[in-house]
């Protein structure tokens, strides 16, 4: 990265396309594909060591936690290795990844994890070249404080010199959208650091700190481990999709064996009924009521012949 200028520091579109045989470049945005000869991994491999470097010092600048931005490239190299065809043949195969690591790495869910739930580590600690640039330490410091939509149209726009249209495309909001988000983080700078009020001195700012290798050191990954992880990720992903499937059709056959095949009305509920006599158990008979049982008994087969009934 050392031998690149401009915006291929920061993952420009033109370095990239150079690297995955693309035969040239328009305004400045890339418009080759990938040379037919080459193989698959050997053009991924270039993407990540030309465009990893850089893109974890943007995240980096994004978010102010160093694992966290190494885990945002990462994964946003593992998707464009699982959408291979699809980023091989983009005109701007760097935006494509670019794109993908700062939405991950910006996504609210992200802060739910247990590890990313810390307080952002401001850019300025532990940074081997802050030293070279105080400005851009304090700069590093005032970005963490803008909303996240803000601090990423600053990044595309005045750091990584993309145009306004580009800018709105890739973080899906209109053109006037992006100009005022633009405007109010160059206003949110400003207010802190006078110095920057000028859109030149910002952006120039902006591309120093992007340059400093400011971010503390964390265990790299290999792109042949990426591309590992990705393709262990995606497998995972179809094993999972396909547990949810079984699972799903068990309990459909479950639910249509044992629901009912008719409708049944619930029974009413009851209702309380007043003004009834309780209701009265009878007791045992008396000495007086049992002699009268016994007498009426013999009295209906050896009594008068009025108790007799007549037969036919």
């Amino acid at each position: 990265m050392k031998d690149a200028e401009g915006v291929n520091d920061v993952l420009g579109a033109k370095g990239v396309s150079d690297v995955l045989g693309a035969k040239g470049v328009e305004d400045g945005a890339g418009s080759g594909t990938a040379a037919p000869g080459a193989a698959p991994a050997q053009a991924f491999d270039a993407l990540y060591a030309l465009g990893a470097p850089a893109l974890v010092r943007q995240v980096f600048l994004l978010t102010g936690r160093p694992r966290h931005a190494h885990r945002a490239v990462e994964r946003a190299f593992q998707l464009a290795w699982q959408h291979w065809p699809e980023v091989a043949v983009d005109r701007d195969p760097a935006g494509w990844v670019r794109a993908a690591a700062h939405e991950y790495a910006l996504s609210p869910w992200r802060r739910l994890r247990p590890r990313i739930h810390r307080r952002a580590s401001s850019p300025s600690s532990g940074s081997q070249g802050s030293s070279r640039d105080p400005a851009g330490r304090v700069l590093a410091d005032v970005l963490l404080e803008l909303p996240p939509p803000y601090r990423r149209a600053l990044l595309l726009y005045d750091g990584l010199g993309l145009g306004l249209p580009e800018t709105a495309a890739e973080i899906e909001a209109s053109t006037p959208a992006a100009a005022s988000r633009l405007l109010n983080a160059r206003e949110a700078v400003a207010a802190q650091l006078p110095g920057l009020a000028d859109p030149e001195a910002l952006r120039h700012s902006l591309r120093e700190a992007l340059r400093e290798d400011h971010v503390p050191v964390v265990d790299t990954v290999t792109a042949d481990r990426v591309r590992t992880g990705g393709e262990r990720r995606a497998r995972l992903s179809v094993r999972a999709a396909a547990a949810f499937t079984v699972l799903l059709t068990g309990t459909t056959v479950l639910t249509l064996r044992v629901a009912p095949d008719r409708y049944e009305a619930p029974a009413s509920p009851g209702a309380v009924v007043q003004g009834l006599p309780p209701r009265v158990a009878p007791g045992p008979l008396s000495h007086e009521q049992l002699e009268l049982r016994e007498k009426l008994r013999r009295e209906t087969v050896r009594g008068p012949h009025r108790l007799v009934p007549e037969g036919r």
